[in-house]
């Protein structure tokens, strides 16, 4: 081929196979072996060919990086028996296969006693370190998974989604627990896939690591759901649902599957993880932990008492009201990603301008670490307790496929501003005066620069938006919309309906809690107030005309008016100056 491009990416390519075999072998069994500095040179070359092939060396561009970076917490049977704390987890093999075995999970049978038409599916061991939010390792978890990828659909598995609870709702609940002094309590259900009854045959060979008499002519034949089943979740969620429906949550949100509203409680489930809201005082909570454990389901839990935990999240609860979300530990682990420590000069702010662009023909990065494993760990943290960060995440997240070195550069810039504000989070004191309100803005066509006026992308404007309850925000949103806007006011009329996707269910959400919690909401109706800086946004929200310039907005733009007209959304002006949102459209400054 005479193209240069494909010829140094075919190079590369056979590279990065010649050194695959001595590569794994070596940083498999000593990573200390080879030089970091060869290490980091092949994971980058790896991770551009990588990209043009399709992950298609993606075993060897992990092996690079995990030893590079060392701070894998997750390992396969053959990786952790490599470890230096080895016997903690061997001891956490036996736990698991015991309690399996206790709880009649399978049973053990005869391998010609299996249907002849039914195939067999691998068993998988998965270690994990479990940490505290703040990096102490809480316990050694060893768990033991069936092969889903054996399964076949319409043989022995058919649906597979399962809903999980939304953060908007939790948030929502959390604002709302201050106000009205709400209980809340946290249940954590143990071994909570195999809990549930299969509704199919499934044969699973033995795990590996145990050896018995005649273990080449048995077979397990598995009573319960396990881990790795294609619809292990699904299964275990049904079962779930229809234990709390028996126990008097018989109603489920229209906006949000995973909260269950009961007589004096709510209840929001996340996989195997509960929390329950309850009035002060109300034995609800005591009687639906004592109705699950006296039940036919059989289900085991724990209970975790008062919320200080949830997801990776650590719950402040302080003396003068107020709740504290911060995630210390996620922060300290993306920052020894990107090799940031507590030398390095932190910064003001995450992002400044110009805004970040393809850089086609840029210099290539210098240093090997994922640069999409960065992205993931900041994305999540923007999302749950660091919304300052979602402008910045944003765009530096758009160049994943092909990174450049300035876009290497604006994740060192996330993460200095990180290192100075580690144990910063977002802090709910709410001010029940203020109500439901949303404040969208849009930056038009705020990408477009001279280094690439050509690219199509960069003429899309931004849509910004923060919707918050008593002064605590709920969701947030920093992205680009997804076709080019003709002027100011079409960008911000498209933000605005985007903005109140959100704020229509979420009005749905708190007309449902208000049945089973009196929450002083405005009658008749739950309403918002909407923030807006553009005066012709204002009034084609309003106003149902149509001239030249805005004749063409789609009318999937149009969806709020009705709420408008009929008062339960509110538009109005506000100064730039004031616009909170702005931060979610532009680099702070």
């Amino acid at each position: 081929c005479s193209d240069p491009k494909v010829r140094r990416i075919y190079s590369l390519f056979t590279a990065c196979v010649a050194y695959a075999s001595c590569l794994t072998s070596t940083i498999a069994t000593d990573p200390s072996a080879m030089p970091k500095s060869i290490i980091q040179k092949i994971a980058l070359h790896t991770e551009v060919v990588n990209t043009h092939f399709d992950g298609t060396i993606n075993q060897l561009h992990h092996a690079v990086l995990s030893t590079v970076a060392g701070d894998n917490d997750t390992y396969t049977l053959k990786d952790m028996l490599q470890q230096d704390d080895k016997n903690e987890f061997i001891k956490a093999m036996c736990k698991e296969v015991i309690d399996h075995e206790n709880r009649n999970h399978w049973t053990i049978m005869e391998r010609s006693a299996k249907p002849k038409d039914m195939k067999s599916i691998l068993s998988i061991w998965s270690f994990k370190r479990k940490r505290s939010p703040d990096g102490r390792i809480q316990k050694y978890k060893a768990r033991l998974c069936a092969h889903g990828g054996m399964q076949t659909w319409g043989v022995n598995y058919w649906e597979t989604y399962a809903p999980v609870v939304n953060w908007l709702s939790v948030r929502t609940l959390l604002a709302l627990s201050i106000i009205h002094d709400f209980e809340t309590r946290s249940i954590d259900f143990v071994l909570a896939f195999p809990q549930a009854d299969l509704d199919v045959d499934i044969y699973m060979e033995l795990p590996y690591g145990f050896d018995c008499e005649g273990r080449k002519g048995l077979i397990l034949k598995l009573n319960k759901n396990l881990y790795g089943l294609k619809d292990a979740s699904r299964t275990f969620w049904t079962m779930l649902k229809d234990g709390l429906e028996a126990r008097g949550y018989e109603r489920q949100s229209e906006s949000d599957p995973c909260v269950f509203l009961g007589k004096d409680s709510i209840v929001l489930v996340y996989v195997d993880d509960l929390v329950v809201f309850q009035r002060k005082g109300s034995s609800a909570t005591d009687d639906l932990i004592k109705n699950l454990q006296e039940g036919n389901e059989a289900f085991v839990f724990t209970d975790d008492g008062d919320l200080n935990k949830y997801l990776g999240v650590e719950v402040k609860k302080h003396a003068n009201g107020t709740i504290e979300m911060t995630q210390p530990h996620l922060i300290e682990r993306f920052l020894e990603v990107i090799g940031i420590d507590d030398k390095v000069n932190s910064r003001p702010t995450p992002a400044i301008k110009p805004l970040l662009h393809k850089d086609i023909g840029g210099m290539l990065r210098k240093h090997a670490w994922n640069y999409r494993q960065a992205i993931g760990m900041s994305n999540y943290l923007q999302m749950i307790t660091r919304p300052e960060l979602s402008m910045a995440v944003h765009q530096a997240a758009r160049y994943c496929i092909d990174p450049k070195l300035i876009h290497e550069r604006s994740i060192y810039r996330i993460g200095k501003y990180l290192q100075g504000t580690k144990d910063k989070g977002i802090i709910f004191k709410p001010d029940s005066s203020k109500g439901l309100e949303c404040y969208v803005d849009a930056d038009f066509a705020g990408g477009w620069n001279k280094a690439d006026a050509n690219n199509a992308d960069a003429v899309m404007s931004r849509t910004g938006y923060v919707l918050m309850y008593a002064g605590c925000p709920l969701t947030w949103c920093s992205k680009l919309q997804t076709e080019v806007a003709l002027s100011t006011t079409e960008a911000e009329y498209i933000a605005l309906s985007q903005a109140l996707r959100e704020v229509i269910p979420l009005i749905q959400l708190l007309k449902e809690i208000n049945e089973v919690f009196p929450i002083d909401l405005p009658t008749p109706k739950v309403r918002c107030k909407v923030w807006e800086d553009n005066n012709g946004c204002i009034t084609l929200a309003k106003e149902q005309k149509f001239s030249p310039r805005t004749k063409h907005i789609a009318i999937k733009y149009h969806h709020f008016r009705q709420h408008v007209k009929d008062g339960t959304l509110i538009i109005l002006p506000i100064d730039t100056k004031e616009q909170i949102a702005d931060i979610f459209t532009k680099p702070l400054d």
